[in-house]
């Protein structure tokens, strides 16, 4: 099996509802997102994936998040904006921008990093 990731990262404010604590507060983070693919095989130049691709569809998700409240924008409007909701979102929203991968590559997980030492990671 191999697997590629590729990194990016955006700014968002968010706050999280029901939450007691400061995170009930508004407050942003710079957020990394790392979205890993897998495959059993290579194409016929030896890629998974094309990184450019993958980019491509990343770059174009984090355009709608990029320095933006969250919880003004759907589905966080009434989907709390937690790193985990935020790691199933950017999962589902790549799978939906990627071309199916040449011999079965397919999204194996997503990761989200609020802070240098907090992530949440999704994986099917």
């Amino acid at each position: 099996m191999f697997q590629v990731s590729v990194d990016e990262s955006f700014s968002a404010g968010h706050a999280l509802r029901g939450y007691k604590g400061k995170c009930e507060n508004p407050h942003g983070h710079n957020y990394k997102v790392r979205v890993t693919l897998e495959g059993p095989a290579l194409d016929s130049i030896g890629l998974l994936y094309d990184f450019t691709h993958l980019k491509r569809a990343m770059r174009e998700i984090i355009a709608g998040v990029d320095h933006v409240y969250l919880n003004d924008k759907a589905p966080f409007d009434t989907v709390n904006p937690s790193a985990e909701n935020l790691a199933k979102y950017f999962f589902d929203e790549t799978a939906r921008h990627l071309s199916a991968g040449p011999q079965g590559a397919r999204i194996a997980s997503v990761t989200i990093w609020e802070t240098d030492t907090t992530s949440a990671t999704y994986w099917p």
